[in-house]
């Protein structure tokens, strides 16, 4: 099928399954991960080519890392899906109900948004993460992945549609765009009759494109230049394992952590353990002149504040107060993750008033912003914009509320007949 009939069978589908029994998209899914541990060992074969393709393209390691599936990463799709299973059917949840004046009786009721489109980088388990999301929320799906998650994302496709077909549900809920041509992208992007909201899961050139490009609306986040504050209460030893962790658990995923921010009132001898403890697990720190009068590290001027490394180098600077952190996160963040380690509630609670992030923390890990960890199954992304979806999106970000009213005659104007 050309990229348009993909997009139109989805939305054919999608206008079906909308209104499927909550006891019928479990067992789409109960089905779904038994495929998925079952093809373990196909699913491994099939990512090592796309691997091997990546390599030989010269891609950096933070992208072969994203690229990557083992059995640990096999086994968090299954355990997500079976997550996604114990939560409740969001559609036809009623949000809001009241009885206006006039007697009518309103109520906001759930529903799914129809046909999500999600175009990713990398990261192949993002096929079946979002189309386990979107069976259970009632929605169709259509991925494009990149050239390089080619096989894994074929291979999973066709687990997605045989659990469909399985159910007596039409495979066609799930298209998949694999082509190598760019053309069929942008093709994508320009299907708004038949694609109702897109996602785009990667670097900024793909964000800038499918914003650029996409005549529908675009869920989609900033990036991850996420930041952490050490106040000058702050408990040392959770100060310290709370930016190694932040930092190395998996350095190129958009929750690690980016900059720090150390409070000037800490003690010299704090601030040299907390980088030697950083240089030890092999970080490169860079940083601001006056830092370097106290630790050896790459000097960088403000504008390096802005970038986003993923990957084993970290920004460190001084500031004065909570409020010149907060005041530093809101000239360069981009509104992802932040994080305060501190002992004083006062100060916890500024940051967590004057930080405008999609995640705020107080004494613990960015690394918490993930769909998985905040117990929602999995995540179509991370959102860093304001409106409908902010942070993870998951089921309920993937329904839209609509107004159910019921009445007994109630008429705007005059009555025709009695």
């Amino acid at each position: 099928m050309t990229t348009q009939e993909i997009c139109a069978s989805a939305k054919n589908a999608a206008i079906e399954f909308a209104t499927i029994a909550t006891h019928k998209k479990n067992g789409i899914l109960k089905r779904l991960r038994t495929l998925i541990l079952d093809g373990a060992t196909a699913i491994l074969k099939a990512n090592q080519i796309d691997v091997d393709f990546a390599l030989k393209n010269g891609r950096h390691e933070a992208f072969i890392d994203r690229l990557k599936l083992d059995l640990t990463r096999i086994s968090q799709m299954a355990d997500g899906i079976m997550k996604i299973i114990s939560l409740p059917d969001p559609v036809g949840q009623i949000t809001c109900e009241y009885e206006l004046s006039n007697g009518l009786l309103l109520r906001k009721v759930r529903s799914a948004l129809g046909v999500v489109g999600i175009i990713f980088e990398a990261r192949p388990n993002v096929s079946i993460d979002c189309a386990a999301l979107c069976i259970k929320s009632g929605n169709g799906i259509v991925l494009r992945g990149s050239r390089e998650s080619r096989s894994s994302v074929r291979l999973l496709t066709n687990f997605i549609k045989q659990a469909l077909e399985e159910n007596f549900v039409s495979p066609n809920l799930c298209g998949n765009i694999d082509s190598d041509d760019r053309a069929d992208a942008i093709t994508m992007l320009k299907q708004n009759d038949y694609i109702d909201v897109i996602i785009p899961r990667g670097g900024d050139k793909l964000k800038k494109l499918t914003f650029e490009e996409a005549t529908m609306p675009v869920l989609a986040a900033a990036g991850g230049n996420c930041h952490m504050y050490i106040a000058d209460s702050a408990d040392e030893n959770m100060a310290v394992n709370l930016v190694l962790d932040a930092k190395l658990d998996r350095p190129a995923t958009c929750n690690a952590l980016e900059t720090l921010l150390i409070d000037r009132k800490k003690s010299v001898e704090f601030i040299v353990r907390l980088l030697n403890a950083l240089k030890n697990n092999d970080v490169e720190i860079r940083g601001t002149s006056e830092l370097n009068e106290i630790f050896p590290v790459v000097t960088i001027d403000s504008t390096e504040f802005y970038v986003e490394y993923e990957c084993k180098k970290i920004k460190v600077a001084l500031v004065n107060n909570v409020k010149e952190a907060v005041d530093h996160i809101a000239q360069y963040g981009n509104g992802h993750s932040e994080a305060i380690v501190t002992s004083d509630e006062d100060e916890a609670n500024f940051f967590i008033r004057h930080t405008d992030s999609a995640a705020v923390y107080v004494n613990a890990s960015t690394r918490f912003t993930d769909g998985f960890e905040f117990e929602l199954g999995a995540e179509i992304g991370i959102s860093t914009q304001k409106f409908h979806a902010r942070g993870p999106i998951g089921l309920n970000e993937l329904t839209i509320e609509k107004y159910v009213l019921n009445g007994s005659g109630q008429t705007r104007g005059k009555k025709f007949f009695e």
